[in-house]
């Protein structure tokens, strides 16, 4: 009998080392190391990027940052670019010029009493929107107004054209590049654009982009530095900020940070 029982102990002795139970409960462990989600990354607050820069509260011919354009890159108007896109444009436009394609600056920046020029000029009636219509006229609802303006231009403090990374390229209808001479520049850009940084963050709304400004082929921006600018727009711009201009109370009610600053082409994102 004592046999048997110092055999019985040995045995339940053995069984509580088996290499089983080890195995299990190592899985065990890996399984919650796995079930567990990686920690979000956070954007940080970039204190070298101000609010009045993202609003384009300044003046791009005093500040240390931006560069005249000059023709043949430009039209011949004055146009400022921050030196970063302007360093790239060129490689870009030489790049292009090597494959018979000519691309042409139309608009570059714009800060925020520019803005407010274009979008106050629609809003009173004074510019007319498409088809001819005269917003000051036919919508007196102030959302309803400022929605038929944002189809093609940015309340003032939420443009992208405000930061110096986003240009207008050659013509400002999409009907232009879709065939001859226009397709032959789109096609090139849409291939070779993103070698040299830049992205159209204003493509076909849809599943996709169902928020934003309506498709516009000839606007580029340039990611590397517009991307710090955006992630910056989604921490610290609101839309109470939005202010300064008519009709700037629509703001609100439409979530234009939302919908219109961060409504873009995911690859720009």
């Amino acid at each position: 009998m004592k046999y048997y029982h110092l055999l019985l102990l040995f045995l339940l002795g053995a069984c509580k080392e088996m290499p089983g139970k080890k195995e299990t409960a190592a899985t065990s462990e890996m399984a919650t190391r796995k079930a567990t989600p990686p920690a979000t990354p956070t954007v940080q607050i970039d204190s070298s990027i101000t609010i009045d820069y993202i609003m384009g509260k300044f003046d791009p011919v005093t500040h240390p940052d931006f560069v005249l354009v000059n023709p043949p890159h430009s039209d011949g108007n004055k146009r400022y670019l921050h030196k970063a896109t302007w360093a790239a444009f060129q490689k870009m436009y030489n790049a292009a010029k090597k494959d018979g394609v000519t691309l042409q600056i139309r608009s570059a920046t714009r800060n925020f009493e520019a803005q407010k020029g274009i979008w106050e000029a629609k809003w009173t009636g004074e510019r007319l929107v498409e088809e001819g219509e005269n917003l000051a006229k036919t919508t007196p609802d102030p959302k309803e107004r400022a929605l038929k303006i944002l189809r093609w231009s940015s309340m003032p403090s939420s443009s992208r054209h405000h930061w110096g990374t986003d240009i207008d390229i050659n013509a400002f209808e999409n009907s232009y590049f879709e065939k001859g001479k226009g397709l032959k520049e789109y096609t090139w850009l849409v291939a070779n654009g993103p070698t040299f940084g830049f992205c159209q963050p204003y493509t076909p709304k849809g599943p996709e982009r169902p928020h934003g400004y309506n498709e516009e082929k000839w606007h580029w921006s340039y990611i590397p530095l517009a991307k710090k600018l955006s992630d910056q727009a989604k921490l610290r711009l609101n839309d109470h900020m939005i202010r300064g201009f008519k009709g700037a109370e629509a703001a609100k009610s439409i979530g234009v940070v939302e919908k219109f600053v961060l409504g873009i082409n995911k690859d720009c994102l």
